[in-house]
């Protein structure tokens, strides 16, 4: 894995390799060019931005890299944890950055939780796929006020899956397949004259 453009362009990230009990799916490197690429590059400028089931991390910090100003990383696996720091680390991005261990498939997290911060311009969902978990999510992060006004929430699941149109103070406006990898993209007050992704 590798930081695919901006200020860290090039830059290898640790990855899960072999490592015993540490399950991760990372998003791969040409799906999440493709992401990246369809965002405009406002959305990510001085952004806060809240990576959830963030992995190894590669999601939040290609968004550093891209112009975000500081970056959330919220996992529920200390050995993830672990990579995520390292990576960051590597990417000499400490000072911009907060890992947090929280059990996200425990209902009513944001709710009940503090110390995430935001609200957050940009929110990276990347759930274990095919567990309905962005649908249980979706409406928590809404309500918990952690979606700054205009904010932009991408949803990552597998390609094959049905996300919501709509849920209580979020509306999907796009959505995009890279093989087996599908993004969803939901915003709150929702315009299309200024949607913030490319064609």
């Amino acid at each position: 894995m590798r930081i695919i453009a901006g200020a860290r362009r090039g830059m290898r990230l640790w990855g899960p390799g072999h490592k015993g009990g540490l399950k991760l799916r990372p998003t791969s490197d040409r799906a999440r060019e493709a992401l990246f690429n369809i965002l405009r590059p406002e959305v990510l400028r001085g952004a806060l931005v809240l990576d959830l089931f963030a992995g190894t991390g590669a999601l939040g910090l290609e968004a550093l890299s891209r112009g975000a100003r500081e970056a959330v990383f919220v996992d529920g696996s200390t050995l993830a944890l672990g990579l995520i720091k390292k990576n960051i680390a590597q990417c000499g991005f400490s000072e911009r950055t907060r890992v947090l261990r929280r059990d996200l498939l425990k209902g009513r997290f944001f709710l009940s939780s503090s110390g995430l911060g935001g609200p957050f311009n940009l929110l990276l969902m990347d759930p274990p796929y095919r567990q309905q978990i962005c649908h249980r999510l979706l409406p928590e992060l809404s309500a918990a006020g952690l979606i700054a006004p205009a904010g932009l929430v991408v949803c990552e699941e597998s390609q094959d899956e049905e996300l919501p149109e709509e849920v209580p103070g979020l509306r999907v406006f796009d959505q995009r397949r890279y093989g087996d990898t599908g993004f969803w993209f939901y915003r709150q007050g929702l315009k299309a004259e200024s949607l913030p992704i490319s064609d």
